[in-house]
């Protein structure tokens, strides 16, 4: 790759391996300054505002304020290595999120440098450690996530190792309906691709219907890549690419160089462009797409709006296990609605976040959103009082032109005041309820919502009081706070009443897309940007009176509780140790299918009696400055404990539990993960982890691989993996394996209790089958897996104990 993009949470244990590193070559006998990034690498802070406040003018500098008195010595760290490592940038926080500032600024498209004397131009590639990084796809640059360790091995000069992909050709024609948003097409094209099965693929967009497509349309639709599966989903470089360019304030040298080397190397689409042969195609004709939304748990799950009414119905029975029985009025009558805090009821709306990087990018839908506001404002609608409303844009540009357009004023009037520029509610940071509305959701058990517009509404991430999560346009985001109910037909029946008592119909509110065009064009500018942009690195004064240690190497400290050298990095032996077979491996978790790297590896809060939680008060940290396990990741102590610790993960080791169980055999006593995973490390006992299809999809998480790696885990066998999981295991040098077809868990008779040999692994090539025994009260059951070690490379990973090693090592040679 041509540079390495990261953000806070995956970018500070990459930084901390990276420091690990330094005194691992030392220790080796090698030159630590060796460890620095031969490619570069820009950070953006955007993963650890919190929405504490909301509702008021103030909400944004109490955010930030509690931002830097959480985050202060993990922001200190990072000040450390923008000094101790060369070609490493970094974005101070309140400034945007990662990827709309790739997409807005550092996105070059066409990558320029002097090689030997010579300017050499050649294509702008990056990889991300957040899987988002796909939204550069839209811009024509080819980019993808991957876990903080390859991104490490990258920065460090090592190419990114993978089969050649097949290329899936998705077609476009047509033009959207009126009513419907880039959100209501991306969830359609989402729920399409996933169904078709693209996981390790990549996908590429062309036809006419391109043409009709804004810049930032096609960047909503590359963001959401990881929730089809794809490794990335591209767009071409077009005419639409250059005047984007030119709109953001990018230099006119820079424009022209992309314009001549994109056409001298046939990169350039027109409407008359030869189409490619795919190794699979697919159509979508734009004037199909409805409006839409996704969810309760998964953002494929596409739910046409005028089917969310009964849907949610349907779910409630069948996904939480509550009669979804409604009265005349649409409220559920499983309990006494009157009973509770402004009388909640099962599909009350209690958070409406417009908020992350898929949508706030887009001025159409941003505009949309100001739009709808100001029209709900003149009809005398108000947001329903139990609902936390909040804006979170990715980018300053964002309030810029919504204030140019006047349209801030009337989301402020529906409470929808600026909370912070960064990724709040989509991963996590959603803030508390207030105290009687999370008491009412807990005391009546109610099937509590959120409606964002965001990318991900996976179990246990969004937060802990609402268990149904829904992904939707700024737009929608926007009627669903004024209706506080998700059991309601939005298309149907009224948001309210005006004054006069008549009612109020999101038809009669919701603008025309000549409305949305017209105040685009008259708000957004281009001076916004080359404003914003201009001193992108300089931070605020909290940011340049962080105090911050000197020397190339960091100061570890044990009384620190979020930075810690990590064991893993510690006594690495000069030649690698080879893998051998394991034998009488137990099961520490046996799973399902779409497990995700939430559930492995949560980001959301840390619940004070769970094993992080009670490390942390040992070590004098309260509850209430927990912060979260994202903002944790420096600190392996932490980050172990909370591995398998979602409180929505289910077992099926430890039935009827939600959260990090397990029972450890052949005792069968029930206990936490991490005390099992303790207490089988004392027996001196390998450990497995089984699951099913889609192992470890969402986010390029490596403390997912990490932790699995710490509790002990040497394998997994899955039915199948998602590509950065499968990658990032192998990394940390635990071995995948995948059931062979047709075969999982079931179909084989595995309970979890048996004792597991695996053999052969000594022997290991890409693609290898090897055998399994599995053994119980004296039967035993055999069957094959497939080694999931897919390229060469990848087997030196592996045979190294992680990429990180292997590098080391490699390194170290080269000194030698």
């Amino acid at each position: 790759p041509a540079r390495v993009l990261l953000q806070d949470f995956t970018g500070v244990p990459a930084l901390v391996d990276l420091a690990a590193m330094r005194n691992a070559m030392a220790e080796m006998g090698g030159d630590s300054a060796a460890i620095n990034p031969q490619v570069p690498a820009d950070l953006v802070i955007d993963h650890s505002v919190q929405v504490d406040a909301y509702g008021s003018k103030a909400a944004f500098l109490i955010n930030a304020e509690r931002e830097y008195e959480r985050n202060r010595e993990r922001y200190a760290f990072l000040r450390w290595g923008q000094t101790a490592f060369d070609g490493f940038r970094v974005v101070p926080p309140d400034t945007g999120i990662v990827h709309q500032v790739n997409l807005e600024y550092l996105g070059r498209v066409v990558f320029d440098d002097v090689t030997s004397g010579e300017r050499c131009a050649y294509p702008d590639t990056l990889v991300g450690t957040d899987s988002h990084t796909t939204m550069i796809n839209g811009l024509g640059i080819l980019g993808w996530g991957v876990g903080g360790i390859e991104a490490e091995a990258a920065m460090l000069g090592q190419p990114i190792a993978m089969l050649i992909p097949q290329v899936v050709g998705f077609k476009l024609r047509g033009t959207l309906p009126e009513g419907a948003t880039a959100t209501d097409l991306v969830l359609r094209v989402t729920e399409m691709l996933r169904e078709r099965g693209v996981v390790g693929k990549f996908v590429e967009f062309y036809g006419r219907g391109i043409g009709s497509l804004s810049l930032a349309d096609r960047a909503t639709i590359g963001n959401m890549s990881p929730e089809y599966g794809a490794t990335c989903a591209i767009f071409p470089i077009d005419q639409e690419t250059l005047e984007y360019l030119r709109f953001t304030g990018r230099d006119d040298k820079r424009v022209a160089l992309v314009e001549a080397y994109a056409k001298e190397q046939g990169l350039f689409h027109t409407t008359d462009a030869i189409e490619a042969a795919y190794s699979d195609t697919l159509e979508l004709d734009l004037a199909t797409v409805e409006p839409s939304i996704a969810g309760p748990k998964l953002p494929q799950r596409r739910i046409v709006l005028s089917n969310a009414k009964a849907t949610f119905g349907f779910d409630l029975t069948k996904m939480f296990g509550v009669d979804g029985g409604n009265d005349a009025s649409g409220r559920a009558t499983t309990q006494d609605a009157a009973a509770t805090t402004f009388g909640l009821h099962h599909g009350s709306v209690v958070i409406a976040a417009i908020t992350s990087c898929t949508n706030t990018s887009n001025p159409s839908v941003m505009i949309g959103a100001g739009l709808l506001a100001r029209n709900a404002v003149a009809r005398g609608l108000q947001t329903r009082p139990w609902v936390k409303t909040s804006l979170a844009p990715g980018s300053m540009v964002v309030t810029k032109y919504l204030k140019e357009a006047g349209l801030m004023d009337d989301l402020e009037a529906l409470g929808f005041y600026l909370v912070g520029y960064g990724c709040t509610t989509c991963i996590g940071n959603s803030g508390p309820l207030p105290q009687p509305i999370s008491d009412a959701i807990h005391e009546h058990d109610l099937v509590a919502c959120s409606v964002l517009s965001g990318n991900r509404n996976f179990e246990g991430r969004i937060n802990p009081d609402t268990k149904a999560n829904y992904l939707a346009s700024p737009p929608l985001v926007v009627a669903y706070a004024l209706t506080g109910r998700m059991d309601l037909d939005l298309t149907a029946e009224p948001l309210g009443q005006d004054e006069q008592g008549n009612d109020v119909y999101l038809r009669d509110i919701w603008p025309t897309q000549q409305e949305i065009t017209d105040t685009v064009r008259s708000a957004v500018k281009t001076e916004q940007f080359s404003a914003k942009y201009a001193q992108v690195f300089d931070g605020d004064e909290r940011w340049h009176a962080l105090e911050i240690p000197a020397g190339d190497r960091f100061a570890w400290t044990d009384e620190s509780t979020y930075i810690r050298r990590p064991t893993f990095l510690s006594d690495i032996p000069a030649e690698p140790v080879p893998p051998g077979d394991i034998e009488g491996a137990r099961v520490l978790a046996l799973l399902g299918d779409s497990v995700t790297t939430d559930h492995i590896s949560p980001a959301g809060s840390i619940p004070a009696e769970s094993p992080a939680g009670q490390w942390l008060i040992e070590h004098g940290v309260q509850p209430q400055e927990f912060n979260s396990y994202g903002s944790r990741r420096g600190n392996h102590e932490v980050m172990m404990r909370g591995t398998f610790a979602n409180i929505r993960l289910r077992n099926r080791l430890a039935p009827g539990t939600e959260g990090g169980w397990t029972r450890h055999q052949p005792s069968g006593e029930q206990m936490t993960i991490y005390q099992a995973a303790v207490q089988y490390a004392s027996e001196g006992i390998p450990l497995i982890v089984i699951a099913g299809k889609e192992y470890g999809s969402g986010s390029s998480r490596d403390w997912a691989a990490k932790g699995t790696l710490m509790l002990g885990v040497g394998a997994v066998i899955a039915d199948s993996y998602e590509r950065i999981h499968r990658s990032n295991l192998i990394g940390m040098g635990v071995l995948p394996l995948q059931f062979a077809a047709g075969e999982n868990a079931e179909t084989v008779g595995l309970t979890g209790e048996e004792a597991f040999t695996i053999r052969e692994v000594s022997g290991l090539s890409p693609g290898k089958k090897l055998e399994v025994i599995a053994e119980l009260n004296g039967e035993r059951k055999t069957f094959e897996v497939v080694a999931r070690i897919d390229a060469p490379v990848e087997l030196d990973y592996y045979r190294h104990g992680g990429i990180l090693p292997y590098v080391l090592r490699t390194l170290r040679a080269r000194e030698a």
